[in-house]
């Protein structure tokens, strides 16, 4: 078996997806239909001929506009159970799952639709083969903190169907300090909190994140590399990076998947990892980036272990299923 074989199945956590961003065109134009919408687009080739972005925004504009199609639980059930169907053929087996109710509170879906619909689709997926998930509510960064604060309020009453909070959308001009206050509300809940950084923004928002969010992961992160220092101090700390390569390469972070920073992270000991972001838009989900990742790479198999160690060891999951999770990877890899 070849490293990419062994890779592509061996178990793995992914702890970077946003649900929404998982919405391939063919379930679009679905729900459009189910929904009496009109897409601004004549067909599924035309829609996914869109997704030629040249940053993140130009992403989000078309992002956004996607997500109108999503309007019942049972829409929300089915888009989560789509994804965890792909997630399932790359052999994941734990998927922590970012969703944006604001997107959908703002087209005036109630936020206890959005959540019953997405813990539908999960338990379908958990009863049928066994699949472990979490659920983690992200703020857009782009809007307000006090709108941060609003949904923080709607989401109490369900906190305990909640697994943690992150921050998303637009980094360039939204530094995380912008919502140091909400993040340690999520904190005093008894939540852990994640939050994107170093994606396109600054080195700086990696250390917004890490000491006035005091976030337990970092999403994306790769620009930590342009600062040394702050490189030691993720590897000293083993603060986890949720990389996710063709999402950089798409949104034109790097020119070409061989100028990726991941390699370098991975040299200076970070505990970085893969996933696949926003996958049906950005080119595919974690097999397409092991795939992509190997083309360019040639990754051994201790390096792919590592990434798939680290995926599992960063979850939200109590010590005793990490543990287990670990030794069925180390039986993979024996």
């Amino acid at each position: 078996m070849t490293p990419l074989q062994r890779a592509l199945s061996a178990p793995k956590a992914e702890l970077h997806i946003h649900i929404e961003g998982s919405l391939e065109p063919e379930l679009a134009f679905a729900l459009a239909a189910r929904n009496g919408i009109q897409l601004p687009y004549d067909s599924v080739d035309a829609l996914r001929a869109a997704y030629d972005f040249s940053d993140l925004q130009s992403f989000l504009d078309l992002y956004y506009a996607c997500a109108d199609v999503l309007r019942s639980e049972a829409d929300f059930a089915d888009l989560m159970y789509a994804y965890l169907l792909r997630a399932r053929e790359d052999n994941v087996i734990h998927a922590e799952i970012f969703f944006d109710p604001q997107t959908h509170t703002a087209r005036g879906i109630a936020f206890e639709t959005v959540l019953r619909g997405l813990e539908a689709g999960a338990e379908r997926a958990r009863a049928e083969w066994g699949m472990s998930t979490r659920l983690i509510l992200c703020f857009l960064r782009h809007l307000s903190e006090a709108e941060a604060e609003a949904t923080l309020e709607e989401a109490l009453p369900f906190i305990d169907r909640i697994h943690g909070f992150g921050l998303d959308s637009s980094e360039k001009g939204h530094p995380p300090s912008k919502f140091e206050r909400v993040f340690a509300r999520c904190r005093a809940l008894g939540k852990p909190v994640v939050a994107h950084a170093g994606e396109e923004g600054p080195p700086a928002y990696v250390y917004e994140a890490l000491d006035l969010l005091k976030v337990d992961r970092i999403d994306h992160g790769v620009r930590a590399s342009e600062d040394p220092a702050l490189m030691a101090r993720l590897a000293r700390e083993q603060v986890p990076l949720t990389v996710c390569p063709l999402s950089n390469v798409r949104l034109c972070v790097f020119p070409e998947m061989r100028q990726h920073t991941l390699p370098a992270l991975l040299g200076q000991g970070l505990a970085a990892m893969i996933n696949s972001d926003d996958p049906a838009y950005f080119g595919g989900y974690l097999g397409n980036n092991i795939r992509a990742l190997q083309t360019a790479f040639d990754f051994d198999d201790a390096t792919w272990k590592t990434l798939f160690a680290n995926s599992l060891k960063a979850s939200f999951v109590d010590d005793a299923t990490r543990t287990a999770w670990l030794a069925q990877l180390d039986a993979h890899y024996a």
